[in-house]
């Protein structure tokens, strides 16, 4: 197979991964505190021995010693991670609607696992517990909070809690030095890795009656979409212009023969 036909391949099949991820942002514009997948691209070039000399020097005739370099790019993708940037508030005035302003996470109890989200769309369960829209309690000191039947709560910018004017605790909040490693659990949550030290929050603000909208900006996305399709309609013509290359190659090779 031709390198060309490498090269489109591997510059295809990332841009299809990038289209994927395009779409993913798209379909969840309007998800609560949603954050975005960005995507990286490098090329891996196959260098020859010469291309690492970095001599200059040449014969007594004025000739190059070696040849021009002759390198070969192959498409990768570099990584792809989640864009934390913060989303911008909006005002609901429900009083079981929490936004957080800064960087860090309300801790959530799911099944075994503690998880990490910054959706606070919350709700009060059958039981009175308050909990995220997939039923996992909301973590408050370290446990659940029962709000009795009609009770008024409040928070303070600190994630400080009261229940008609008693205080309930404070909301669990975390978050990392390096929100890299953090993995994608579905539903708006994250899973930190397996030894990954907690830090305490800094400036982060707790504030009721607001929701944090998605950091998904959808001309941004657009245009990248536009962008990644053009991609992959070169590498798809390049595939098909290094088949018929090879299928006329072939085809005069067998006459001759």
């Amino acid at each position: 197979m031709r390198d060309s036909s490498l090269s489109a391949l591997f510059g295809a099949l990332s841009n299809e991964m990038r289209m994927s991820t395009i779409a993913n942002n798209l379909a969840n514009v309007n998800t609560t505190a949603y954050k975005k997948d960005t995507m990286a691209f490098h090329d891996v070039f196959t260098r020859f021995a010469h291309d690492n000399v970095v001599s200059t020097e040449t014969y007594l005739r004025g000739k190059e010693m070696f040849p021009d370099p002759k390198i070969m790019a192959k498409t990768r993708l570099a990584e792809q991670q989640v864009d934390f940037t913060q989303g911008s508030l909006q005002k609901t005035g429900n009083q079981l609607d929490f936004a957080l302003s800064g960087e860090g996470f309300f801790k959530v109890q799911s099944g075994e696992d503690v998880m990490y989200t910054r959706a606070g769309n919350f709700l009060v369960d059958a039981n009175g517990v308050l909990v995220t829209q997939q039923g996992d309690t909301v973590l408050v000191d370290g446990g659940p909070l029962v709000l009795p039947p009609g009770a008024t709560l409040s928070a303070t910018s600190g994630g400080t809690l009261s229940i008609n004017g008693e205080p309930a605790g404070s909301f669990d909040l975390a978050t990392f030095e390096d929100l890299g490693p953090l993995e994608r659990a579905g539903g708006n949550k994250y899973l930190a890795p397996e030894g990954a030290a907690e830090a305490p929050p800094g400036d982060l603000e707790v504030q009721q009656g607001f929701l944090e909208k998605g950091n998904v900006e959808v001309v941004t996305e657009m245009v990248e979409m536009l962008e990644t399709q053009r991609a992959f309609e070169m590498y798809s013509k390049m595939l098909t212009g290094t088949d018929q290359l090879d299928r006329n190659m072939i085809l005069r090779l067998g006459r001759i023969t």
